[in-house]
């Protein structure tokens, strides 16, 4: 095995309600109950980050905090701001940290975003994914078309804010015009960065139950290629298969997921993966699911989290898993770093992916091709050792 290095870190922290689970989803969200336990929720995170910490073999400081849920955009800004408190009387922060809050047009009230950078929040994620009325509908949001333009006229008024708007494509009734509109819409705010990602049936979610009718293989070509189209001449380039940004604009803490980075997990249901270099291990961290058992755990004196240990091979589809969805891919020296395994172990299959148009690489980089990058999952299948 080749040494293994400690890459940089990050944190997530998970804000687990709702005030309506979306059908399509199958992320960790409940409902929010009638007297929400916000206060002895962060008490837990913080409580969660206090034996997250005692997995790090020296101090590290954080490059990025990412809020997400769940809706996060939810929680009062003074438990959001004892929260932030809390997390840097832990660990430090590099300077200009990205501090990413994710946020529902529906539970935002005008200036609330203000709060938020008040406390030293310096990037918003608003979920808009459509701004049909049709569409939302289907899709169970509870915002609609002028909520989502007022939070987005509210970000983009002020020079100072960073902010991603989350949009959906393949949605019921959806053609490419009704794709296109809603890209348009999203672009006359110019964000700088955008994420454009396909509805899918989740197992267990009612839309797998109850499947709308979604556009067919033919028609959901032509919405991407579109798009895509859209997207490039707005000056947001594609860096990840479902992220465009403007250059220098790519998000921090999600380059640090798909470059095989750690990161703390901390709330109900996260996750967490540690590299611990001086023994040699990457150790992935999972926490209890249900809000409540959260909260009661983090009272208690027992352990929030399980955790399982990362070995070799798991490790390079693990890495592989996230960089090959980067359309710059990775140099295999981080490769090695990160995963503590030899380049050999992957060249023979990289090297048979490129024959079939696949994978392209040289002595240094790796990356899937643009007809790889359609096929991933087809890649990735000659990693399972």
């Amino acid at each position: 095995m080749s040494g293994l290095h400690a890459p940089p870190l990050s944190l997530y922290v998970h804000l687990p309600w709702c005030l309506r689970k979306c059908p399509y989803c199958d992320f960790n969200s409940h409902r929010l109950p009638r007297q929400p336990p916000f206060a002895a929720y962060v008490d837990a995170l913080l409580a969660d980050l206090d034996q997250d910490l005692e997995l790090l073999e020296e101090p590290r400081p954080l490059i990025s905090i990412f809020l997400g849920g769940g809706t996060p955009s939810l929680f009062p800004a003074d438990e959001i701001a004892r929260l932030l408190a809390g997390i840097r009387d832990r660990l430090p922060l590099v300077p200009e940290a990205e501090i990413t809050l994710e946020a529902n047009p529906g539970t935002l009230e005008r200036g609330r975003f203000a709060d938020y950078r008040a406390l030293g929040v310096n990037r918003f994620s608003l979920g808009v994914q459509s701004f049909d009325p049709g569409a939302l509908a289907a899709l169970g949001r509870i915002h609609g078309r002028e909520e989502a333009l007022a939070a987005l006229s509210e970000l983009s008024a002020d020079p100072g804010v960073r902010f991603n708007v989350d949009l959906m494509y393949g949605l019921p009734g959806q053609d490419p015009a009704l794709a296109l509109a809603d890209l348009e819409q999203a672009l006359a705010h110019a964000p700088e960065h955008l994420s454009h990602y396909e509805l899918t049936l989740e197992p267990g979610t009612p839309f797998a139950r109850h499947p709308p009718a979604l556009p067919g293989e033919a028609e959901m070509q032509a919405i991407e290629d579109a798009c895509r189209r859209r997207l490039a001449q707005a000056g947001l380039k594609r860096y990840e298969v479902s992220a465009y940004a403007r250059p220098g604009s790519e998000s921090a803490h999600n380059l640090n997921y798909w470059r095989y980075g750690d990161y703390l997990g901390i709330g109900a249901g996260a996750h967490g993966k540690i590299t611990r270099p001086l023994e040699g291990r990457i150790l992935r961290i999972a926490k209890q699911p249900h809000p409540g058992s959260f909260i009661s755990s983090a009272r208690g004196d027992g352990r929030i989290a399980s955790l399982r240990e990362v070995e070799g091979a798991e490790r390079a589809f693990e890495f592989l898993l996230n960089a090959l969805r980067l359309t710059a891919g990775f140099a295999l020296e981080d490769f090695e770093q990160r995963t503590g395994l030899s380049r050999s172990l992957i060249l023979p299959r990289l090297d048979a992916l490129g024959e079939r148009g696949l994978i392209e690489r040289d002595d240094r980089q790796v990356r899937a091709s643009a007809r790889g990058l359609e096929l991933l999952n087809e890649i990735l299948t000659e990693f399972l050792w």
